[in-house]
Protein backbone atom coordinates (compact mmCIF):
# COMPACT_ATOMS: atom_id res chain seq x y z
CA UNK A 1 0.00 0.00 0.00
CA UNK A 2 1.39 3.15 -1.19
CA UNK A 3 1.15 5.93 1.79
CA UNK A 4 0.75 10.08 1.10
CA UNK A 5 3.13 11.89 3.32
CA UNK A 6 3.49 15.11 4.18
CA UNK A 7 6.96 15.62 5.14
CA UNK A 8 7.60 19.48 7.14
CA UNK A 9 11.23 19.94 7.17
CA UNK A 10 12.99 22.09 9.69
CA UNK A 11 13.56 25.55 8.33
CA UNK A 12 11.97 24.71 4.76
CA UNK A 13 9.27 24.39 3.47
CA UNK A 14 6.94 21.19 3.52
CA UNK A 15 6.38 18.97 0.91
CA UNK A 16 4.33 15.83 -0.40
CA UNK A 17 5.77 12.28 -1.50
CA UNK A 18 4.52 9.01 -1.69
CA UNK A 19 6.32 6.44 0.54
CA UNK A 20 5.38 2.38 0.55
CA UNK A 21 5.48 1.81 3.91
CA UNK A 22 5.61 4.04 6.86
CA UNK A 23 8.87 4.07 8.88
CA UNK A 24 9.97 1.97 11.41
CA UNK A 25 11.06 3.31 14.71
CA UNK A 26 14.83 1.77 14.22
CA UNK A 27 14.81 3.50 10.47
CA UNK A 28 17.59 6.32 10.20
CA UNK A 29 15.94 8.37 7.31
CA UNK A 30 12.75 8.30 5.91
CA UNK A 31 12.46 6.86 2.38
CA UNK A 32 10.11 8.73 -0.43
CA UNK A 33 9.39 8.66 -3.84
CA UNK A 34 7.89 11.95 -6.03
CA UNK A 35 8.62 14.47 -3.94
CA UNK A 36 6.16 17.93 -4.61
CA UNK A 37 4.31 20.47 -3.99
CA UNK A 38 0.83 20.40 -2.40
CA UNK A 39 -0.43 21.60 -5.61
CA UNK A 40 1.59 18.77 -7.33
CA UNK A 41 4.56 21.44 -8.73
CA UNK A 42 7.90 20.48 -8.37
CA UNK A 43 9.30 21.09 -4.78
CA UNK A 44 11.54 23.89 -4.53
CA UNK A 45 13.84 21.98 -2.19
CA UNK A 46 14.24 19.44 -5.18
CA UNK A 47 15.76 19.12 -8.87
CA UNK A 48 12.73 18.75 -10.78
CA UNK A 49 14.13 14.98 -12.15
CA UNK A 50 14.67 13.91 -8.73
CA UNK A 51 12.38 10.67 -8.13
CA UNK A 52 13.60 9.53 -5.11
CA UNK A 53 14.87 10.80 -1.43
CA UNK A 54 15.88 9.91 1.60
CA UNK A 55 15.96 12.62 4.45
CA UNK A 56 17.76 11.91 7.82
CA UNK A 57 15.30 12.43 11.31
CA UNK A 58 17.11 14.78 12.19
CA UNK A 59 15.92 17.35 9.34
CA UNK A 60 12.35 16.22 9.81
CA UNK A 61 10.17 18.19 12.34
CA UNK A 62 7.11 16.11 11.89
CA UNK A 63 5.16 13.51 9.27
CA UNK A 64 1.40 13.93 8.28
CA UNK A 65 -0.41 11.10 6.61
CA UNK A 66 -2.80 12.01 4.09
CA UNK A 67 -5.98 9.91 4.31
CA UNK A 68 -5.90 8.04 0.19
CA UNK A 69 -9.55 7.88 -0.66
CA UNK A 70 -8.58 3.84 -0.85
CA UNK A 71 -8.54 3.32 2.50
CA UNK A 72 -12.03 5.41 3.51
CA UNK A 73 -14.10 1.81 4.56
CA UNK A 74 -16.93 4.23 6.70
CA UNK A 75 -20.73 3.55 5.14
CA UNK A 76 -22.48 6.67 6.04
CA UNK A 77 -26.18 6.95 5.27
CA UNK A 78 -27.74 9.79 3.82
CA UNK A 79 -31.23 10.59 4.56
CA UNK A 80 -33.07 11.60 1.27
Amino acid sequence: MTYTLFVHLVSERPFVADAEELPEPGHHALICNNPRQRDGKDAESFLPEVVTVMIPWHRIAFVEVIPSDAREDVITFVRE
